[in-house]
């Protein structure tokens, strides 16, 4: 067994290569040796969001508070809150994070593949984001 204490990992600031706007991830845990699966609780201010990204194995995305947007490839956007539970299939390309005007935060949670999650790639314009 193995209890992860609150506050025993540290906070960190999102890349801005990753994403637009200031979001903060907080882990809660990482795939150990005989796991593939990794999950963190990130928090969005308003207007932020993840750059288009996919992940190898899929992801799932958990809101916990606020109100936030969620867009897959060629598809509407789709407003999330909180209870609401998001999958993404592997390999399709997708982005998430707050609304314009209200924070929004997830657990996010997604699997390791050969020692990737995720494929990052070009950043949601603010057109993009508005539509």
């Amino acid at each position: 067994m193995d209890i992860k204490r609150v506050g025993s990992q540290p906070s960190t600031k999102g890349p801005e290569d990753w994403f637009t706007g200031t979001v903060r991830i907080d882990p809660l845990f990482q795939a150990n040796d005989s796991a593939r699966a990794a999950g963190a609780a990130v928090t969005f201010e308003p207007g932020a969001r993840t750059a288009w990204h996919m992940h190898p194995l899929g992801q799932t995305l958990i809101v916990t508070a606020g109100f936030g947007w969620v867009q897959r490839e060629g598809g509407p956007i789709e407003e999330i809150r909180p209870g609401d539970v998001v999958w993404f299939a592997p390999g399709e390309k997708h982005w998430h994070g707050a609304s314009p005007t209200t924070a929004m935060t997830h657990i996010a949670i997604q699997e390791n593949l050969n020692g990737k999650v995720v494929d990052w790639m070009e950043k949601v314009t603010d057109e993009q984001y508005k539509k």
